[in-house]
């Protein structure tokens, strides 16, 4: 199986776009100083490494509530969700996972759960007050295992520097003109500071680095009030500084100190790859482009449905609105507009029933709510990009007027045309203004020369004409696509095109069209392999797993149009492929705050040569510290230059890693398969080889994955992939283990239909049993396995992976 993008991210800890935590823009980290230190002799071991980490996950912690405070509730969800993949993937005894369960399973289970509950009763719903109880647990926990596995000594100093950590979070929020929040998160900050007792240790050790470190951070907080972005760095970068030359001061160890501060080096990385992605368009654009899809997959409803395929177009409202369920793009439009959120949700209701009950006017009716719904929450989420999302779809819409067209139906084809005319004249979402104050040309083209002239050759039954002119007006809003966006969001709006026309490949399939249906799905290939505003070299240089991914999902369409088979399933596939496509080209590009990422890094990179944990490291482990060096130094080429951001903050993060435990001479201990420059090649361990021996499958847990299963779901760390599958009565399923801890599949009793046989991994007979099951240590999936079921009773069935269910670990199969 080929590791996506988001697997190893999870894997190396590393947040791309999304991620605070806690360094600033250039100085602050405490490098460069010389204070002095009342550090013992105690010997480091291991578990200061493991400890070290673990204040890299409590910066997660206060970074996700940070984002949430600013208005980014979203986000700070996503670093919730990854923070607790990477904690779950954490490898190896000494791995932050197994360690933390070692040391106290009490520990363990709370900060699973709060963890858990910071996403999902927390930031999701955008409860503030309950994220920052769940951050506390989760980070209390944390604490505790620190002080379990380290003296107290080491545990004073990581939770200094954690403070640290905090106070600067203003220095990225400010800059961004989220003021309040910056203020809120350092005074939150300076008063668990007064309250903690690192305080009164920090008091004996060094007075000097506690004054100054208060004074501050309470600068810090007074500067954000005052809207000083300027002030809010230099005092926020001074808190920094203080906190770490305390740590110093406090630690049983210098080697202890200098692992933390490298784990806080790690925190600098993710800033980094916010600050790069930072300038670019908002994630809001690729929110806007999931719901132009959703626009597009509504009219093929309306089309199956007046072809009389009426479970087909049911079908398609039940999916898009399972899809939309758990797609990043509900909360955006909740917020953004609820009442296109709630206009939207239902008419997809509508739609199905209609379509359900054959009413074709019913479903005319739903799929123009729908439509309207939309339109209004894309320009609510795309703004000024919106009318590129406009072009996309008009796109779509006169192909699919072609298509019916050739099928016979030349007054629906001239209908779509007339419709599309008039959305133009109308301006909406600013499509005609837009492409008009663009270029006087294309204006010209499109509207005189194309789009009206299109209406007439439909009318007229002109093929050479309908030909010239619904190519020509393509083309021409390709032109205009590419001309008035900028590299990302010209190529991320091409994702909700070639989504449309990968399910128009499925709708021609289901209405009997075949050799259509292979003719689009390999002119879908043929248009995504051309380049076409710039979507294959932008999606391939943002994610080069996802791009593979793309690409083979987009060439099981046309296998599945040229073998005959149900094109629809694989449409689908294509269809998640296609929205992270949106997601990656958009949260990838670089904007000015590329400039500010490659700064950051780069003062990074001058103070720790300056630093005392530059001597340390380098004496400590030379194959550590050229790897450590090595790593930065290709981050900031990679920011600097427009290379792989994500790959090169994914190697830092690692190298940052293996310096920590090398600091503390841990390096045969380092749970992690490593393959750095400079390093020694492969060392660390497999997860979980001893700790889930107890573990059983059960009856339908088989070794592999079964010859005849003709769906297979991969279950990673916390997500099913895809967690939305849809399956003809008869389908076997088979659940593969992927990656992460042990996983169940298990159904929810109210969430499968009533006349349904209750299914779960174990073969239990109910929900209920299945929960105490897993207690017993039944129904676990482990490495190499599969769970397969086979579906006979149509309808949509819910499930769960029991131990995953906090992280957001749901699926559904829909039986047609």
């Amino acid at each position: 199986m080929r590791l996506r993008r988001r697997h190893l991210l999870a894997t190396a800890g590393v947040a791309l776009g999304t991620g605070l935590a806690g360094c600033n823009a250039s100085q602050g980290d405490g490098a460069g100083e010389e204070p002095s230190s009342t550090a013992t002799s105690t010997p480091p071991t291991a578990d200061s490494a493991v400890a070290a980490e673990w204040n890299a996950m409590r910066a997660r912690l206060w970074d996700a509530l940070a984002l949430g405070r600013a208005g980014g509730a979203e986000t700070g969800a996503a670093v919730a969700r990854e923070t607790f993949a990477r904690f779950e993937e954490a490898s190896g005894e000494r791995g932050a996972h197994e360690a933390l369960e070692e040391a106290n399973e009490g520990n363990y289970a709370e900060f699973e759960e709060a963890l858990g509950e910071l996403r999902t009763a927390g930031l999701e719903p955008g409860d503030i007050e309950r994220a920052r109880e769940e951050t506390v647990i989760a980070d209390t926990q944390l604490a505790e295992a620190q002080r379990r596995i380290t003296d107290d000594d080491t545990a004073d100093a990581l939770e200094l520097q954690l403070f640290g950590a905090a106070v600067v979070d203003a220095a990225f929020l400010a800059p961004a003109d989220r003021f309040e929040a910056a203020e809120t998160a350092v005074r939150d900050a300076v008063d668990r500071f007064d309250e903690a007792a690192v305080s009164g240790a920090l008091d004996s050790a060094d007075p000097d680095a506690r004054e100054a470190f208060a004074d501050a951070a309470r600068a810090t907080a007074d500067a954000a009030a005052e809207g000083d972005a300027g002030a809010v760095r230099s005092n926020a970068e001074a808190a920094f500084s203080a906190a770490t030359a305390g740590s110093y001061a406090l630690a049983g160890s210098e080697s202890a100190a200098s692992a933390g501060h490298v784990a806080a080096l790690q925190a600098r990385g993710w800033d980094a790859a916010a600050l790069a992605s930072a300038g670019g368009p908002s994630t809001g654009f690729a929110h806007a482009a999931t719901l132009t899809a959703y626009r597009a997959r509504a009219y093929d409803a309306r089309r199956l449905a007046a072809a009389g395929e009426t479970d087909r177009a049911a079908a398609v409202a039940s999916d898009v609105f399972a899809h939309f369920e758990e797609a990043r793009a509900h909360e955006a439009i909740e917020s953004a507009d609820h009442g296109a959120y709630e206009g939207f949700e239902d008419g997809l209701s509508d739609l199905r029933s209609a379509a359900e009950a054959g009413d074709f006017e019913a479903v005319d009716e739903a799929v123009a709510a729908i439509d309207s719904a939309l339109v209004a929450g894309i320009d609510a989420l795309a703004g000024a990009d919106a009318p590129l999302l406009e072009a996309a779809f008009f796109r779509a819409r006169l192909a699919d007027a072609r298509e019916r067209y050739r099928s016979g139906e030349t007054d629906a084809a001239a209908s779509i045309a007339t419709a599309t005319f008039d959305r133009f004249e109308r301006d909406e979402l600013g499509l005609h203004e837009a492409v008009e104050s663009t270029s006087e040309d294309l204006y010209v083209r499109f509207e005189d020369e194309h789009l009206g002239a299109l209406v007439d050759a439909f009318e007229n039954g002109d093929d050479p004409a309908v030909a010239t002119h619904e190519e020509g007006a393509r083309s021409t809003l390709l032109e205009f696509a590419t001309a008035a966006g900028d590299a990302a969001t010209a190529s991320a709006a091409e994702a909700p095109y070639v989504t449309a026309r990968g399910f128009d490949a499925a709708a021609l399939d289901a209405v009997g069209a075949g050799d259509r249906a292979r003719s689009v799905a390999q002119g879908v290939f043929e248009h995504f392999e051309s380049d076409a505003a710039g979507f294959h070299e932008a999606l391939e240089s943002a994610d080069e797993s996802l791009y593979e991914s793309f690409e083979e999902r987009l060439e099981a369409v046309v296998a599945a149009a040229d073998g005959d088979e149900d094109v629809y399933p694989a449409a689908v596939r294509f269809d998640a492929e296609a929205v992270a496509a949106a997601y990656a080209v958009v949260e990838s590009a670089g904007g000015p705050g590329a400039s500010a990422a490659a700064d950051l890094l780069e003062a990074t990179f001058a103070r720790f040569e300056e630093a005392r944990v530059h001597d340390a490291l380098e004496a400590a482990d030379r194959n550590a510290y050229e790897a450590f060096e090595g790593a930065l130094d290709r981050y900031v080429a990679a920011v600097r230059e427009g290379g792989d951001v994500s790959g090169a903050a994914e190697s830092f993060a690692r190298a940052a890693q293996y310096a920590q435990f090398a600091l503390v001479d841990g390096v045969e201990e380092l749970p992690l398969d490593l393959e750095l420059a400079g390093g020694e090649g492969e060392t660390g361990s497999d997860h979980g080889d001893d700790g889930d021996a107890d573990l059983e499958g059960g009856p339908n847990v088989v070794e592999g994955v079964p010859d005849d299963a003709d769906h297979v779901v991969d279950m990673t760390a916390v997500a099913f992939e895809p967690a939305d599958l849809t399956v003809s009565r008869g389908d076997t399923v088979a659940w593969r283990f992927a990656a992460g801890e042990p996983h169940s599949v298990s159904a929810s009793q109210d969430g499968i239909p009533a006349e349904a046989e209750y299914w779960a991994s174990g073969g239990f007979d109910s929900e209920e049993a299945a929960r105490s099951g897993w207690e017993e240590g039944e129904g676990a999936v482990q490495s190499g396995e599969s769970f397969v079921h086979t579906f006979e009773t149509a309808g949509v069935h819910e499930y769960v992976c029991i131990p995953h269910e906090a992280a957001g670990m749901v699926g559904t199969v829909t039986v047609e």
